[in-house]
């Protein structure tokens, strides 16, 4: 996420949130080397999934609600709607607080990581940038959006 905050959206830090789980949640690869192996600066799968919900409530509705605002157009908001439905879903079987492998070791983790994917991709290139490059840490992120706490 480079290239973001992409302003063309009127709720583009919502987006570059959205953006920054997705990308977490569909790289295997990081899942290994950051989250299981515990390396600080880019929380846990319960923070990425916090981030794809919090202030969008996907969780709640439909990222149609967002057509226009954090979302380009229906494919993108049908993409992101698989992905938050496959990671909830595990999310409530393994518990919220569940350690990464235990998300890792679902049986509906491959699809849930395919669905992340699939949203991912579709979001990164509309916004023009490699969906392949590693995802950035949190504190990048904040310093992108202006978040409270972000370093000066």
């Amino acid at each position: 996420m480079g290239g973001m905050p992409l302003t063309d959206m009127p709720w583009w830090r919502w987006r570059s949130n959205v953006r920054s789980a997705l990308h977490m949640l569909s790289d295997p690869a990081f899942q290994q080397e950051t989250w299981l192996a515990g390396h600080p600066g880019y929380g846990d799968v319960t923070d990425a999934v916090y981030r794809l919900v919090e202030d969008t409530w996907l969780d709640n509705w439909s990222a149609d609600k967002y057509l226009g605002t954090i979302f380009r157009d229906a494919q993108e908001a049908q993409l992101v709607d698989a992905a938050v439905l496959n990671v909830l879903r595990i999310m409530h079987e393994v518990g919220a607080d569940a350690p990464v492998a235990a998300y890792m070791e679902h049986p509906a983790w491959p699809d849930a990581v395919r669905a992340a994917r699939e949203a991912h991709v579709r979001l990164a290139t509309a916004d023009g940038e490699d969906p392949d490059t590693p995802p950035c840490s949190l504190e990048v992120l904040a310093l992108m959006t202006g978040a409270p706490g972000a370093p000066a």
